[in-house]
């Protein structure tokens, strides 16, 4: 029997990429929307009810709304909006950081999908923290760079535009507020003490993502180095299909440059350790479409479902 699948904002671009990797799966039913009852709750209801699994891709009071339509008790329901992140009774979507993690996302009828610069940013301190590598308390700074794409339809629309402004052919740093809405999740699932300094960048192309944190080795809780923090990624993420680490002499690294669209396509992460003995970056290069948003929900899918992880994904 076809697992059916409801997608709840399939007009934006994390529904668009979903419903295109759905494509190619023939253990799949899509449940269709008539466009003009796409808003229509009673609608919505109906089709929430009848599907085994849920896509909200949608914003976070609609997101919201929709996940409280769902009353069978069989549906899973899995949020890409930021709704419900850090909400008790929603397993986190990353299952890679723990089995604590994976079970949750495994058994759990709501599942929150992370953040894309989340995703990044988390991939790469929770571990430390886990392993006694970071404290708690330390001031931990961030930086991303981002494609437009994850800026939603009205962004890509003027990227794209003929007459667009001379200003989007540069980076442009934004959330200078520091109130980016990722930084929640951050520091709660990270379980930092402080919130992190957070700067993200949007440049001109579509898609990929370039998430780093740089550290003070002498403020670690632990000896470190690049190539120390390379082996113990390494092993933290032994067995996990779509987080790799790059290696001593890695190419990309090598290069002296990482690319923020350099894993665009791709539904895995990458991690890298750069710097020296003193000042170390540790990095994680994805794409904001892929384990940033449409692949980890797909893969959350997968998990749920009991199939392999990687099913209809591009790793």
């Amino acid at each position: 029997m076809k697992t059916k699948v409801f997608i709840d904002g399939s007009e934006g671009t994390t529904g668009l990429r979903i419903h295109e990797r759905f494509q190619r799966r023939e253990d799949i039913t899509l449940l269709g929307i008539d466009p003009a009852l796409r808003k229509d709750p009673n609608e919505k209801k109906k089709l929430i009810n009848a599907a085994d699994f849920v896509f909200l891709c949608l914003p976070d009071e609609a997101a919201r709304e929709s996940a409280a339509l769902a009353e069978n008790p069989e549906v899973v329901v899995i949020d890409a909006s930021t709704a419900h992140r850090t909400e008790p009774g929603w397993a986190y979507g990353l299952p890679e950081l723990s089995a604590a993690h994976r079970a949750a996302v495994q058994s759990g009828k709501r599942i929150a999908v992370p953040g894309c610069y989340a995703t990044g940013f988390i991939s790469l301190v929770y571990p430390l923290i886990a392993g006694g590598i970071l404290p708690k308390d330390y001031p931990v700074s961030s930086f991303g760079l981002s494609g437009y794409s994850g800026a939603g339809k009205r962004t890509i629309a003027a990227y794209e535009g003929e007459d667009r402004p001379a200003e989007l052919a540069s980076g442009r740093a934004y959330a200078l507020t520091q109130q980016h809405k990722h930084l929640k999740e951050m520091q709660r699932i990270t379980g930092l003490a402080r919130t992190p300094l957070f700067l993200p960048v949007i440049d001109d192309y579509y898609s990929g993502m370039l998430v780093s944190v740089p550290l003070y080795s002498e403020l670690l809780a632990k000896e470190a180095d690049p190539a120390l923090l390379g082996a113990f990624y390494e092993e933290y993420y032994q067995g996990q299909p779509f987080i790799q680490v790059a290696k001593t002499g890695d190419p990309a690294a090598a290069s002296g440059f990482l690319a923020g669209n350099g894993m665009s396509g791709w539904d895995g992460l990458k991690i890298y350790a750069t710097g020296n003995s003193e000042r170390i970056v540790v990095s994680a290069q994805f794409d904001n479409l892929g384990k940033g948003a449409s692949g980890a929900a797909i893969q959350c899918m997968n998990l749920a479902l009991g199939c392999s992880e990687a099913e209809g994904l591009c790793l």
